[in-house]
């Protein structure tokens, strides 16, 4: 059965984030919101975690996973940034995007999209899981909590305990976060590509 955790959605209590954290080091995959919808996530290099991602939302092996960064200097990390990109990016961020580039050698190889070698970054604006990301001090590997066959993400953290009770390991619960996922933008191939419109205003890139 997974653990339930209600927190404050803008001062989520300290002690119950390292507790979601310490679980998610010894391999835990948890529920969680962002500021685009609850997520699903696990540690960065946990292959068990990033399986049972697959196995819940029937991911192929073309889907770009996420990872949940804190800030811009930890996003660098991980991704291939130029200057015109890394400009566009950090006007938009923190924020309601999800960016598509070109991946470093830091991110484990079954994150990346087995041709284009990209991965999936963002930066969220939302006090929950910046204060989970403090903790753990390194990016989550992250994909929306989307089931098979459904059109929207699941908006409850009750409703997620509920469904997912035996697949996930923890539920942190801040109330509805919305239903609409993140814009995405693909800046991989050299060119801006908009692959999904979503929360965050795509004007702004077009």
């Amino acid at each position: 059965m997974a653990k339930y955790f209600d927190v404050h959605p803008e001062n989520p209590q300290r002690r119950t984030i390292t507790t979601v954290a310490e679980s998610i080091r010894s391999g835990s995959l948890v529920a969680y919101p962002t500021d685009s919808c609850y997520a699903l996530g696990c540690q960065l290099g946990s292959r068990d975690g990033i399986s049972r991602i697959r196995t819940i939302r029937n991911l192929d092996d073309r889907h770009h996973f996420t990872l949940m960064c804190q800030n811009f200097a930890q996003l660098g990390q991980f991704v291939q940034i130029d200057n015109d990109v890394f400009r566009a990016i950090k006007a938009a961020t923190p924020g309601q995007y999800t960016f598509i580039l070109p991946a470093t050698k830091e991110v484990p190889r079954q994150l990346l999209h087995p041709k284009k070698k990209t991965v999936g970054v963002r930066i969220p604006d939302h006090a929950v899981v910046q204060a989970l990301l403090e903790e753990l001090g390194e990016p989550l590997l992250s994909s929306t909590l989307l089931l098979p066959d459904e059109e929207e993400p699941m908006t409850q953290g009750w409703e997620i305990k509920e469904r997912l009770d035996h697949e996930v390991d923890a539920v942190l619960d801040s109330g509805d976060c919305g239903t609409e996922p993140t814009t995405v933008i693909d800046f991989s191939s050299g060119e801006l590509e908009i692959v999904r419109r979503g929360a965050g205003d795509p004007s702004r890139f077009e």
